[in-house]
């Protein structure tokens, strides 16, 4: 159930966390300053925390950065069905646990999202608003899929279908998939070894497949009304410093949710990347993590333009 596999040490150098959640463990770091503002970063699928650690490395000496590795992701447990619910009410349930274990239930912190961290965050943020200083929103979504767009083919072929179970499973086919077409710029052979490392055998898949088989798309579907609503309660951010960072060239999340995101924050700042993907930090490299450090240093309340399109 849990896993031995470890990147290189230059590429993740960091000490581990564990957070027991009723015999499962959850792995995170918790890197900074205990004293200083927390920045609580969440991946999607198929990634884990290893996604974030350059903004970690850049982070760490003013904030403290909590990054965990959902269950079934990176090097927490991959439990079967039978001891753990791979839904997002579970999700954004083992993150109110996390923060609580972490920094407590009334610290403030500053939510960075990325796929499905993004639904999993601001579901547990939207209720807790007042909790939230400011966000950083990377190529994700918090509400349902807009009307104009429709499930990508090899989503729906994944998670909808006998075929895409055994390709995700047999074949690693979605984190295999992810790390040679979720990069629009050059990336070395031991960071996309690093994307598919945990996720080596049929067991250890078990969450790359659950995630796209929980994507809800209408009424009805399990986790629908989670979406539903945290769309509605974005508004409660309309007024927090908001920064929409985003690669252009991501076949999922793509312009139309870019678009989404804006109609619904309309005072967000943004920055749009045309030569960046889905692994857009990736892709944005270090001229991205010094626009995110730009931004979350910034006064609270500062809503100036910040970038342009």
């Amino acid at each position: 159930m849990s896993h031995s596999y470890r990147p290189p040490e230059a590429l993740y150098p960091f000490e581990s966390h564990w957070l027991d959640l009723d015999g499962i463990r959850l792995h995170y770091l918790d890197e900074g300053p205990r004293d200083a503002p927390v920045l609580l970063m969440l991946h999607g699928n198929p990634t884990w925390s290893f996604y974030y650690r350059n903004l970690v490395l850049r982070l760490r000496d003013r904030y403290r950065c909590i990054v965990p590795d959902h269950v079934g992701c990176g090097l927490s447990d991959k439990p079967g069905d039978a001891r753990y619910d791979y839904h997002l009410e579970q999700r954004i349930a083992d993150v109110d646990a996390l923060v609580n274990a972490t920094v407590g239930d009334r610290a403030l912190l500053s939510l960075v999202v990325h796929d499905w961290g993004g639904m999993i965050g601001f579901g547990w943020a939207a209720p807790r608003a007042e909790r939230i200083e400011r966000c950083v929103v990377l190529n994700t979504a918090a509400f349902p899929m807009p009307s104009r767009k429709r499930l990508p083919f090899a989503l729906w072929l994944g998670g909808r279908t006998p075929l895409g179970t055994a390709l995700i499973r047999g074949l690693n086919a979605f984190s295999g998939m992810a790390a040679r077409i979720a990069f629009k710029q050059p990336v070395s052979a031991e960071v996309r070894a690093a994307y598919t490392g945990p996720y080596d055998n049929w067991d250890n898949r078990i969450a790359t497949l659950r995630f796209v088989q929980d994507i809800p798309l209408a009424a009805g579907d399990r986790g629908y009304d989670i979406v539903a609503e945290t769309g509605e309660l974005l508004q409660r951010f309309t007024d927090k410093p908001v920064l929409l960072a985003w690669g252009l060239k991501d076949f999922v999340f793509d312009e139309t949710f870019y678009e989404e995101w804006q109609r619904r924050l309309p005072a967000a700042r943004r920055h749009p990347l045309q030569d960046c993907g889905h692994y857009v930090l990736e892709d944005g490299g270090e001229a991205l993590l010094d626009t995110i450090e730009t931004f979350l240093g910034r006064e609270t309340g500062n809503h100036e333009p910040f970038s342009a399109d």
